[in-house]
C-alpha cells in the first residue's frame, strides 16, 4: 500500500500595535476553536507557531489556552516551534538581535511547556543564503520555507516531498519546502480534495512527506472563514477524514520526521520568499526599502538604536544597569516587529498607527539609552551621518525632548520629529504613490469595485470605503511628504490646486540639495542650509537656519531669502509641514487658530489668511504642537490620505495633513525678505 506522512503547521501572529479588539476576535474566532478542535483529534499530530506578542497577550488576557496547549505538547500531539520574539524579519535585523529574539522566544518555550523547540518558524519565508550560520548558532536544527525557494533553485515538484541541507561557513541547517498545493487547498477546498493530493502524492516507500505551514488566522479570522472552518464543520470533517484513512496518512511533526528519515541532500536556495511577496516586492524583499523612504526610515531608525545599544551594552556591568539595557532591548525588539516595514495585501506600512507603534518602541528603548548616557543631564548633539545608506549625509541633531533629523540632498527638509517625552513621531506621514493596483480601479466600473466591509471606524481611520468615487482620492505626490518644504508658487496658486498636485513649482527649491553647516555651540545646535538656484528664471537664495537648544522642545527656523537677479521676482513663497496626530476625526485630536479660535478636525481642508499661529491639539496622547510664523501667512491646510489594497479590497486611509504657510513676495532687484518660525511641543 502507498503511503505518506503529513505535517500540519500553523503560524499564528498579531502586529506590535494591533487593536485589542482585532486580538479579542482572533481569540474567539480563530486561535481559540482551532485549538479545542484539534484537540478532539489526538490522533492528528500538528506543529504550531504563536509570535511573542501573542504569547505575552495569552498569558495576560487568556492563560487557560496556555494550559490547553501545554496539555496537548504533554501528551505528544503538538510541537511547538521557536521564532523571533515579536516577529521581527530575520535577515534584515543585526545579528546579534537575531540572536537575542530567537533566544528570548525559545527561553520561553523551555521555561513555559518545558519542551526545547528544534525548528524555527521564519517571519514571511524571507530567505537569505547568509542565515544557515546565524541560525545554527541559535540552536535551530531546520527552518519551513516555500516550495517556490526550491523550484527557484532549479528543483522539480517532485523533488519536494522531504527535506534539505544547506550551510553557511560549514554550519548547517535542514530546510522542509512547504506544498503551496496544500496552502491553496487547506482550509479553501472540500476534505475530500485534500485526502485525493495525499493519495496521489503516496508512494510505495513512504518516505514522502506531504508539509503544509501557513497563516493560522487562515482558519477563522480571513473573511468568511469563521463560518466556513467551523460553523459548516470543515475542519472537523478534515480531521476525520484524515483519521479515516490512517492506515495510509501518517500525521508526524517536523521533529519525528527529522529524526526518521535521511535528507534529500545539500542545496543552497537564492533568496526569496513566497511567490505572491516576491510580487509585491518585485523580487527581494528589501526592494521595500528602496520603493517606501518611510519604510526604510523606519528601517534605519532600528539599526540606529540597535547600535547604540549594542554599545551601551560593552560599558554596562552593575545590576542596575544591566535591568535598564534589558528594558531597551526589549522596547527594540518590539520596534523590530515585521508588519509596519513592507506592504502587500497584508502588510501594514500603509496603516499609521503601526508605523506609530515601531516609533513608539524605538523612542523608548533610545530614552532609556538616554538615560543611561546622560544621567538626566542637557545637552545637544549634532550627527553627521549617511542615515539612510543612499550615499548621502543627513544630519540627526537631538537633546533630551527632541531628535529632528534633517536632509540636505532633498530640500534642507526635516524627515523624522521625535517628540522624547511621548515617544511620538510628529512627521509619521506616508506619501502619496503610484501603485500597480491603482489601475484596477481605474479600469473598473465603479460598480463592480470590490471595497472593503463597512463598520464603526477605528482610531487608525482605515475609511472602509462604501461611496462611489474613490479614484478621486489617487493623487500622487512629487516628492516625500517631509517639513520644512521650500516652495515658489504663483501669488494665485489656490487651496485645490495645491491639494491636488496641480500646481506650478516656480523654483528648483522644493527637493533641490542644500548646501549646510551644522554647529555646536554650548547647549545650542544648529544647522545652516543654503540654496542658489532659480525663480521664473531668475537667480535666487534660500536661507535656513534650524536651531534646537538643549532644555527645550522648540525647533526655531530663520529663513533669509535673496533676490540675486536685476529685475523684480514675484511668487508666493510656502514653507510645507506635513504632521500627524493619528486619528482623522477623533474629538481629541484637532487644529486650532490662536488668532481666532477656530478649531478643525484633522482631516479637514480650508485656507485662511493673516495667520501667524496654528496649533494642533492631542489631548489622547497630552501634548501640542504649535506652528509659529513672526510674519502673517496665508494658510492652506488639507489631509494626507491613501488608497491601498488589503484583504478586504480598497481602502482609503488618512496618513497625516499638511500645513502650508504661504507668504507672497515681491522682491526688487538684490532685495531680502526674512522670517522666523518656530516649531514648538508641550505637555
Amino acid at each position: 500500500m502507498k503511503k505518506i506522512n503529513f505535517i500540519f503547521g500553523i503560524h499564528c501572529h498579531q502586529p506590535v500595535g494591533n487593536f485589542d479588539h482585532i486580538f479579542d476576535e482572533s481569540y474567539k474566532y480563530c486561535y481559540l476553536p482551532f485549538i479545542e478542535t484539534m484537540e478532539r483529534h489526538p490522533k492528528i499530530k500538528f506543529v504550531v507557531h504563536y509570535s511573542g506578542i501573542l504569547y505575552d497577550w495569552f498569558e495576560q488576557k487568556h492563560p487557560e489556552f496556555i494550559e490547553l496547549l501545554d496539555r496537548l505538547i504533554r501528551r505528544g500531539q503538538v510541537e511547538v516551534m521557536t521564532a523571533g520574539y515579536y516577529e521581527p524579519i530575520i535577515p534584515i535585523i543585526p545579528d546579534e538581535d537575531k540572536l537575542g529574539q530567537i533566544r528570548m522566544q525559545s527561553d520561553f518555550i523551555k521555561s513555559r511547556f518545558k519542551s526545547s523547540p528544534r525548528g524555527l518558524w521564519l517571519t514571511e519565508r524571507i530567505w537569505e543564503p547568509h542565515l544557515p550560520k546565524v541560525l545554527s548558532e541559535a540552536g535551530i536544527e531546520y527552518v519551513t520555507v516555500d516550495d517556490y525557494h526550491f523550484l527557484s533553485a532549479g528543483l522539480k515538484k517532485e523533488d519536494l516531498f522531504s527535506y534539505y541541507v544547506t550551510e553557511e561557513q560549514g554550519l548547517k541547517l535542514n530546510v522542509f519546502p512547504i506544498s503551496k498545493d496544500l496552502r491553496y487547498l487547506i482550509p479553501f477546498k472540500l476534505p475530500d480534495e485534500t485526502i485525493r493530493y495525499l493519495s496521489e502524492s503516496a508512494t510505495e516507500d513512504g518516505r514522502r512527506a506531504a508539509i503544509l505551514a501557513d497563516d493560522g488566522e487562515k482558519f477563522g479570522v480571513w473573511p468568511g472563514t469563521y463560518k466556513w472552518v467551523y460553523e459548516d464543520g470543515y475542519l472537523e470533517n478534515l480531521l476525520k477524514a484524515l483519521e479515516a484513512n490512517l492506515d495510509w496518512i501518517r500525521p508526524m511533526t517536523f521533529s519525528e520526521y527529522l529524526d526518521e528519515f535521511t535528507a534529500q541532500g545539500l542545496i543552497y536556495l537564492p533568496a526569496a520568499s513566497y511567490a505572491e511577496m516576491m510580487e509585491w516586492s518585485g523580487g527581494y524583499f528589501r526592494n521595500f526599502l528602496v520603493k517606501y523612504p518611510e519604510s526604510n526610515n523606519m528601517h534605519k531608525k532600528m539599526l540606529l538604536v540597535s547600535n547604540k545599544l549594542q554599545t551601551m551594552k560593552k560599558s554596562s556591568t552593575s545590576a542596575e544597569r544591566k535591568k535598564k539595557i534589558a528594558e531597551a532591548e526589549r522596547e527594540l525588539y518590539m520596534g523590530q516587529c515585521n508588519c509596519a516595514y513592507w506592504h502587500g495585501v497584508f502588510g501594514g506600512l500603509y496603516l499609521s498607527y503601526l508605523r506609530d507603534a515601531v516609533y513608539a518602541h524605538l523612542i523608548k528603548a533610545e530614552n532609556v539609552i538616554q538615560e543611561l548616557q546622560r544621567g538626566g543631564k542637557n545637552y545637544t548633539e549634532v550627527v553627521v551621518t549617511d542615515f539612510d545608506k543612499d550615499g548621502s549625509e543627513e544630519v540627526l541633531v537631538s537633546n533630551p525632548y527632541l531628535n529632528v533629523y534633517l536632509s540636505p540632498r532633498h530640500g534642507g527638509t526635516i524627515f523624522e520629529i521625535d517628540y522624547k517625552p511621548k515617544a511620538f513621531n510628529l512627521t509619521n506621514v506616508l506619501t502619496r504613490r503610484k501603485e500597480a493596483y491603482h489601475k484596477k480601479i481605474l479600469d473598473t466600473p465603479k460598480e463592480n469595485i470590490s471595497v472593503a466591509g463597512s463598520g464603526t471606524p477605528s482610531i487608525h481611520d482605515i475609511v472602509r470605503v462604501k461611496e462611489a468615487g474613490i479614484e478621486k482620492y489617487l493623487i500622487y505626490d512629487r516628492c516625500r511628504r517631509a517639513s520644512l518644504v521650500d516652495h515658489f508658487l504663483p501669488q494665485d496658486c489656490d487651496l485645490g490646486s495645491f491639494k491636488n498636485g496641480n500646481f506650478t513649482e516656480l523654483g528648483d527649491f522644493e527637493d533641490g540639495r542644500y548646501n549646510f553647516f551644522p554647529q555646536r555651540r554650548n547647549e545650542e545646535a544648529s544647522v545652516n542650509f543654503s540654496r542658489t538656484g532659480r525663480v521664473g528664471g531668475q537667480a535666487l537664495s534660500v536661507t535656513k537656519i534650524i536651531n534646537v537648544m538643549a532644555g527645550q522642545s522648540i525647533i526655531n527656523v530663520e529663513y533669509e531669502i535673496n533676490n540675486l537677479s536685476e529685475k523684480e521676482i514675484k511668487a508666493r513663497f510656502g514653507v510645507e509641514f506635513n504632521c500627524t496626530l493619528l486619528a482623522s476625526d477623533a474629538p481629541d485630536r484637532r487644529i486650532e487658530f490662536a488668532d481666532d479660535g477656530d478649531k478643525f478636525k484633522m482631516n479637514s481642508s480650508g485656507e485662511k489668511a493673516d495667520v501667524f499661529k496654528i496649533k494642533l491639539i492631542d489631548e489622547w496622547k497630552g501634548f501640542s504642537v504649535s506652528l509659529e510664523s513672526e510674519k502673517e501667512s496665508r494658510i492652506f491646510w488639507f489631509p494626507i490620505e491613501t488608497v491601498s489594497q488589503s484583504e478586504g479590497g480598497f481602502e482609503r486611509t488618512y496618513q497625516g495633513s499638511c500645513f502650508l504657510f504661504g507668504f507672497n513676495l515681491d522682491l526688487g532687484p538684490k532685495a531680502k525678505w526674512t522670517n522666523r518660525i518656530a516649531i514648538k511641543m508641550e505637555s
